[in-house]
């Protein structure tokens, strides 16, 4: 089931799969893709969504260079015909919620981590040689071993015996499990380049109709909720996101985990700066800092400023995020 660019010529720069293309990151990935050139065959889960798809068709390119596909994470058939015929994939496709989870394993972690598995058994049988997986910074932490007065980098793991005791998480165990489960397979598979990508707390202007669960939480918090989300360690805004998704693919000599954020900062840190910026809004700072455990941190992102990604201060992204909210009718 495919739209837009159904005849699409050789484009520059070849084809590029991204599943999950819809979504908040995607959509920003998509764009960027195809102002470099790329023709990009995005997936959705529902081709019948208007909401999945006219955003993506609007995008400059799109009638000639991008071709939508309904896919589904767990049905390696379906996979397989998303990814076939691709130069490289971006595996950002991935399940979250807003809600804690009835079943964690059939809602989160059965999705994430074979859905992850079939992107990349699918990218080996085509012979496909590189692919970027999107993971996250809840894969990083809680890490108890972890020295107290070190930030934390790409060489640790959270531990997931720690998260599954979290009221809010199992979105980071899916996301560390897939990732390991990526570690593994691209370890016994020569020939298969994978890269990953481990970002912050995502913010920034959307594309989408609708906000996702990042934007959410901090639209709730413009609006005087009270938050409390102590696996917060750092922000980054989606278009940094994007670049860096790109760069990771167009560098060979990228390898490893790359942390994506602007800083390492507690959550009191970002609700008190929030406060500072819009004094009018009703956000309600926070009193006691329940993160000493966070080491702060400017430009953790080391391995992605080395690949030439300048990251966004974090008073623009949040400035920007709102202007978004405004101009969209959500405050």
């Amino acid at each position: 089931m495919e739209t837009a660019g159904d005849d699409c010529p050789a484009a520059p720069r070849g084809l590029v799969c991204v599943t999950g293309g819809s979504g908040f990151i995607g959509s920003w990935l998509v764009r960027r893709l195809l102002d470099r050139g790329y023709a990009v065959r995005a997936t959705v889960k529902n081709m019948q969504d208007e909401r999945e798809t006219k955003h993506l068709e609007a995008l400059d390119g799109a009638a000639s260079r991008l071709w939508l596909l309904q896919m589904d994470l767990v049905d390696a058939a379906s996979v397989r015909a998303a990814v076939e015929g691709a130069s490289g994939v971006f595996h950002l496709a991935s399940p979250v919620t807003l809600q804690l989870p009835e079943d964690p394993e059939k809602e989160l972690l059965d999705p994430a981590v074979k859905g992850t598995l079939n992107v990349l058994r699918a990218a080996r049988d085509s012979g496909i040689g590189r692919v970027v997986l999107m993971s996250s910074e809840g894969a990083m932490f809680p890490n108890p071993d972890w020295p107290t007065d070190k930030a934390i980098d790409e060489d640790s793991w959270a531990d997931v015996e720690l998260l599954r005791k979290r009221h809010f998480g199992w979105y980071n165990v899916s996301k560390t499990l897939a990732e390991k489960a990526a570690w593994e397979f691209a370890a016994r598979e020569e020939g298969l380049q994978l890269v990953v990508i481990n970002p912050g707390m995502v913010l920034g202007p959307f594309l989408t109709p609708s906000v996702n669960a990042s934007l959410h939480w901090f639209l709730q918090l413009l609006e005087g909720q009270k938050m409390d989300l102590d696996l917060y360690m750092g922000s980054v805004d989606v278009r940094d996101v994007a670049q860096s998704l790109i760069a990771l693919y167009e560098s060979p000599s990228a390898q490893g985990r790359h942390l994506c954020m602007e800083s390492v900062e507690r959550l009191i840190d970002f609700t008190n700066n929030v406060a500072d910026l819009f004094s009018e809004l009703p956000v309600q700072r926070i009193e006691e800092d329940k993160q000493s455990w966070v080491v702060r941190a400017k430009d953790p992102s080391k391995k992605l400023i080395d690949l030439g990604i300048r990251f966004t201060p974090i008073d623009i992204t949040i400035r920007d995020t709102v202007g978004c909210f405004r101009s969209k009718g959500l405050m």
